[in-house]
């Protein structure tokens, strides 16, 4: 059975929020540069670049693949991604070639224990309501044997938003720290703060964030 979370997603709503944020890599990194003064290839290139090309990823929530396009042309070749909205999986092939782009739920990953070598999320975090983030964390962690790596709405302590008038579909927390509270054996091992430098979004950050799993 579907929580709320993925009823809302799910919905019309889901749909319409596809549409609206569906864009081409080079739009994508101009819009990057606008809100934050760094491109999100920039922001990828300082967290990624050290890593294999070859490594086996995973994105959790993928939408319509854009994060992944930009990963490809990075020169990364083994990519995947899951998205809980059918409309948005169809949509993927618009932007994307040669990724595996599957329906699929971040509360139960349809791959592998240790399938991967770097599971990822980029804006999904923040749509998951706090008391089930545990049952997505415990997905992703079972499916890396290596790293995970994330972008997310930043604040120090799970602060909800107002989200185009809907309440409990929207927050900002500090997901990496309440990722390694779950699990000792992530090690922080990088994180960059990324404040909006636009005039109505001063005062908001986003973070970008990197955890290696011990043993």
């Amino acid at each position: 059975m579907k929580n709320e979370q993925e009823k809302f997603w799910s919905s019309e709503f889901g749909k319409e929020y596809t549409d609206r944020n569906s864009r081409a890599n080079s739009e994508l990194n101009e819009i990057y540069k606008v809100w934050y003064g760094h491109t999100r290839l920039q922001m990828n290139e300082k967290f990624l670049n050290s890593f294999s090309r070859d490594i086996k990823i995973l994105e959790v929530g993928c939408n319509t693949g854009m994060q992944l396009a930009c990963l490809q042309s990075m020169g990364f070749t083994n990519l995947y991604g899951i998205e809980l909205q059918s409309y948005a999986v169809q949509k993927a092939k618009e932007f994307t070639q040669g990724v595996n782009i599957i329906q699929g739920s971040a509360f139960d990953i349809p791959f592998k224990d240790n399938f991967f070598d770097l599971v990822f999320t980029s804006g999904v975090l923040i749509h998951i309501d706090p008391t089930n983030l545990p049952r997505v964390f415990a997905e992703m962690h079972r499916c890396t044997n290596s790293h995970i790596w994330g972008f997310e709405y930043y604040a120090d302590k799970v602060t909800s938003i107002n989200y185009r008038g809907n309440e409990g579909f929207l927050w900002k927390a500090d997901y990496q720290q309440l990722m390694r509270d779950q699990f000792p054996d992530l090690k922080l091992v990088m994180k960059e703060h990324y404040p909006y430098i636009t005039e109505n979004e001063k005062g908001n950050v986003d973070y970008m964030y990197l955890l290696k799993k011990n043993g």
